[in-house]
Protein backbone atom coordinates (compact mmCIF):
# COMPACT_ATOMS: atom_id res chain seq x y z
CA UNK A 1 0.00 0.00 0.00
CA UNK A 2 1.49 3.75 -1.15
CA UNK A 3 0.03 6.73 0.62
CA UNK A 4 0.41 10.48 -0.76
CA UNK A 5 -0.73 13.64 0.87
CA UNK A 6 -1.09 16.33 -1.06
CA UNK A 7 -2.43 20.26 -1.32
CA UNK A 8 -3.53 22.49 -3.73
CA UNK A 9 -6.17 25.13 -4.51
CA UNK A 10 -8.86 23.39 -5.47
CA UNK A 11 -9.60 19.16 -4.30
CA UNK A 12 -9.65 18.05 -8.36
CA UNK A 13 -5.98 19.37 -8.47
CA UNK A 14 -4.66 18.26 -5.02
CA UNK A 15 -5.98 14.59 -5.86
CA UNK A 16 -3.81 15.15 -9.80
CA UNK A 17 -0.84 16.19 -7.76
CA UNK A 18 -0.94 12.86 -5.85
CA UNK A 19 -1.80 10.34 -8.33
CA UNK A 20 0.98 11.65 -9.99
CA UNK A 21 3.48 11.39 -7.40
CA UNK A 22 1.88 7.51 -7.15
CA UNK A 23 2.08 7.34 -11.00
CA UNK A 24 -1.92 5.56 -10.83
CA UNK A 25 -4.75 6.09 -12.50
CA UNK A 26 -7.70 8.01 -10.53
CA UNK A 27 -9.76 4.36 -10.97
CA UNK A 28 -7.11 2.21 -8.83
CA UNK A 29 -6.93 4.61 -6.13
CA UNK A 30 -8.68 5.74 -2.50
CA UNK A 31 -9.00 9.16 -1.82
CA UNK A 32 -10.08 11.23 1.60
CA UNK A 33 -10.77 14.69 1.47
CA UNK A 34 -8.89 15.90 5.09
CA UNK A 35 -9.51 19.84 4.32
CA UNK A 36 -11.91 21.70 1.95
CA UNK A 37 -10.32 24.65 0.01
CA UNK A 38 -11.50 28.31 1.77
CA UNK A 39 -11.37 31.98 -0.20
CA UNK A 40 -10.38 33.28 3.43
CA UNK A 41 -11.77 36.83 4.13
CA UNK A 42 -12.19 39.01 0.65
CA UNK A 43 -10.90 35.55 -0.87
CA UNK A 44 -7.08 36.51 -0.03
CA UNK A 45 -7.17 36.92 4.27
CA UNK A 46 -6.71 33.11 5.60
CA UNK A 47 -7.40 31.31 2.22
CA UNK A 48 -6.07 27.70 2.56
CA UNK A 49 -5.58 25.15 -0.13
CA UNK A 50 -7.45 21.81 0.00
CA UNK A 51 -5.96 18.44 1.28
CA UNK A 52 -6.38 15.25 0.21
CA UNK A 53 -4.68 11.67 0.94
CA UNK A 54 -4.77 9.53 -1.78
CA UNK A 55 -4.02 5.65 -1.36
CA UNK A 56 -3.01 2.95 -3.68
CA UNK A 57 -3.48 -0.97 -2.96
CA UNK A 58 -1.03 -2.89 -4.82
CA UNK A 59 -2.00 -5.33 -6.56
CA UNK A 60 1.01 -7.52 -8.17
CA UNK A 61 -1.43 -9.90 -9.87
CA UNK A 62 -3.73 -7.58 -11.57
CA UNK A 63 -0.40 -5.09 -12.40
CA UNK A 64 1.04 -8.52 -14.29
CA UNK A 65 -1.82 -9.86 -15.45
CA UNK A 66 -2.75 -6.30 -17.11
CA UNK A 67 0.91 -6.37 -18.42
CA UNK A 68 1.12 -9.23 -20.59
CA UNK A 69 -2.36 -8.11 -22.06
CA UNK A 70 -0.64 -5.29 -23.38
CA UNK A 71 2.24 -7.30 -24.10
CA UNK A 72 0.10 -9.94 -26.50
CA UNK A 73 -2.19 -6.87 -27.72
CA UNK A 74 1.10 -5.10 -29.23
CA UNK A 75 2.37 -8.28 -30.24
CA UNK A 76 -1.28 -8.91 -32.47
CA UNK A 77 -2.38 -11.76 -30.38
CA UNK A 78 -5.79 -12.43 -29.95
CA UNK A 79 -6.00 -14.34 -26.36
CA UNK A 80 -7.20 -13.58 -23.24
CA UNK A 81 -5.31 -14.54 -19.73
CA UNK A 82 -7.30 -16.94 -17.43
CA UNK A 83 -6.02 -16.38 -13.76
CA UNK A 84 -6.20 -19.19 -11.23
CA UNK A 85 -3.94 -20.88 -8.29
CA UNK A 86 -1.47 -23.97 -8.62
CA UNK A 87 0.45 -25.60 -6.15
CA UNK A 88 3.70 -22.79 -7.02
CA UNK A 89 1.85 -19.70 -6.64
CA UNK A 90 -0.52 -17.57 -9.63
CA UNK A 91 -1.03 -19.38 -13.30
CA UNK A 92 -1.94 -17.11 -16.00
CA UNK A 93 -3.40 -19.70 -18.84
CA UNK A 94 -3.09 -17.92 -22.19
CA UNK A 95 -6.43 -18.96 -24.06
CA UNK A 96 -6.80 -18.03 -27.34
CA UNK A 97 -5.50 -20.06 -31.13
CA UNK A 98 -1.97 -20.14 -32.77
CA UNK A 99 -0.38 -19.28 -29.82
CA UNK A 100 3.02 -20.68 -31.05
CA UNK A 101 4.29 -17.29 -31.42
CA UNK A 102 3.99 -16.46 -27.55
CA UNK A 103 5.66 -20.27 -26.57
CA UNK A 104 8.42 -20.09 -28.73
CA UNK A 105 11.23 -22.80 -29.48
CA UNK A 106 11.35 -25.29 -26.35
CA UNK A 107 9.69 -22.69 -24.64
CA UNK A 108 12.00 -19.65 -24.80
CA UNK A 109 9.04 -17.10 -25.94
CA UNK A 110 7.19 -18.09 -22.78
CA UNK A 111 9.83 -18.44 -20.45
CA UNK A 112 10.79 -14.98 -21.15
CA UNK A 113 7.34 -13.41 -20.64
CA UNK A 114 7.19 -14.73 -17.37
CA UNK A 115 10.31 -13.58 -15.96
CA UNK A 116 9.21 -10.20 -16.87
CA UNK A 117 5.48 -10.84 -15.65
CA UNK A 118 6.92 -11.60 -12.35
CA UNK A 119 9.39 -8.83 -12.61
CA UNK A 120 6.64 -6.01 -13.39
CA UNK A 121 3.97 -7.64 -10.95
CA UNK A 122 6.51 -7.82 -7.66
CA UNK A 123 7.88 -4.13 -8.70
CA UNK A 124 6.09 -2.99 -5.93
CA UNK A 125 4.91 -5.31 -4.14
CA UNK A 126 4.84 -5.91 -0.09
CA UNK A 127 5.25 -9.78 -0.68
CA UNK A 128 6.96 -11.89 -3.35
CA UNK A 129 4.27 -13.38 -5.60
CA UNK A 130 5.16 -16.14 -8.27
CA UNK A 131 3.46 -16.12 -11.74
CA UNK A 132 4.21 -19.13 -13.93
CA UNK A 133 2.51 -18.76 -17.70
CA UNK A 134 1.14 -21.30 -19.82
CA UNK A 135 -0.21 -21.64 -23.09
CA UNK A 136 -1.75 -24.33 -25.07
CA UNK A 137 -1.34 -26.67 -21.92
CA UNK A 138 2.41 -26.72 -23.03
CA UNK A 139 3.76 -26.85 -19.59
CA UNK A 140 2.42 -30.25 -18.47
CA UNK A 141 3.16 -31.27 -22.26
CA UNK A 142 7.06 -30.53 -21.74
CA UNK A 143 7.46 -32.16 -18.53
CA UNK A 144 5.90 -35.47 -19.91
CA UNK A 145 8.22 -34.96 -22.83
CA UNK A 146 11.42 -34.32 -20.13
CA UNK A 147 10.74 -37.22 -18.13
CA UNK A 148 10.34 -39.64 -21.18
CA UNK A 149 13.61 -38.22 -21.88
CA UNK A 150 15.16 -38.95 -18.22
CA UNK A 151 13.94 -42.48 -17.71
CA UNK A 152 15.37 -42.79 -21.76
CA UNK A 153 18.52 -41.59 -20.35
CA UNK A 154 18.69 -43.55 -17.56
CA UNK A 155 18.15 -46.82 -19.09
CA UNK A 156 20.75 -45.61 -21.52
CA UNK A 157 23.13 -44.83 -18.75
CA UNK A 158 22.77 -48.10 -16.81
CA UNK A 159 23.27 -50.26 -20.02
CA UNK A 160 25.91 -48.83 -20.87
CA UNK A 161 27.65 -47.81 -17.28
CA UNK A 162 28.49 -44.87 -17.90
CA UNK A 163 27.93 -40.94 -16.95
CA UNK A 164 25.47 -39.43 -19.92
CA UNK A 165 25.14 -35.63 -20.58
CA UNK A 166 21.81 -33.95 -21.34
CA UNK A 167 22.21 -30.42 -23.28
CA UNK A 168 22.38 -27.19 -22.12
CA UNK A 169 18.30 -26.61 -20.17
CA UNK A 170 16.42 -24.06 -18.07
CA UNK A 171 16.86 -24.48 -14.04
CA UNK A 172 12.71 -25.04 -14.87
CA UNK A 173 13.47 -27.74 -16.56
CA UNK A 174 16.18 -29.37 -14.94
CA UNK A 175 14.19 -29.32 -11.96
CA UNK A 176 11.59 -31.43 -13.34
CA UNK A 177 14.14 -34.42 -14.41
CA UNK A 178 15.86 -33.89 -11.19
CA UNK A 179 12.69 -34.30 -9.55
CA UNK A 180 11.48 -37.27 -11.77
CA UNK A 181 14.51 -39.47 -11.06
CA UNK A 182 15.28 -38.55 -7.60
CA UNK A 183 12.92 -41.54 -6.84
CA UNK A 184 14.85 -43.88 -8.74
CA UNK A 185 17.72 -46.04 -6.68
CA UNK A 186 19.94 -47.18 -9.38
CA UNK A 187 20.81 -43.52 -11.03
CA UNK A 188 21.85 -40.18 -9.72
CA UNK A 189 21.58 -37.00 -11.30
CA UNK A 190 23.30 -33.50 -10.84
CA UNK A 191 24.36 -30.30 -12.69
CA UNK A 192 27.16 -29.04 -14.51
CA UNK A 193 28.30 -25.57 -16.60
CA UNK A 194 27.31 -22.35 -15.72
CA UNK A 195 24.11 -20.58 -17.36
CA UNK A 196 22.82 -20.23 -20.02
CA UNK A 197 24.58 -23.30 -20.68
CA UNK A 198 24.18 -25.48 -17.67
CA UNK A 199 23.54 -29.32 -18.06
CA UNK A 200 22.20 -32.12 -16.21
CA UNK A 201 24.52 -35.25 -15.79
CA UNK A 202 22.53 -38.94 -15.62
CA UNK A 203 25.26 -41.81 -13.83
CA UNK A 204 24.96 -45.23 -12.66
CA UNK A 205 24.82 -44.86 -8.99
CA UNK A 206 27.69 -47.18 -8.52
CA UNK A 207 29.52 -44.90 -10.73
CA UNK A 208 28.43 -41.67 -9.70
CA UNK A 209 30.77 -39.08 -8.24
Amino acid sequence: MKKVVATAKTIDDAVQKALLELGVPREKASIRVLEEPSRGLFGLIGAKDAKVEVEYHYDPVAQGRDFLQDVLSNMKVNAKVETRTNEEGILFDIQGSNLGIIIGRRGQTLDSLQYLVNVVANRHADKHVRITLDAENYRMRRKETLEQLADRVAKKALSTRRDVRLEPMSAAERKVIHAFLQKRADVVTFSEGDEPNRYIVIAPKEASR
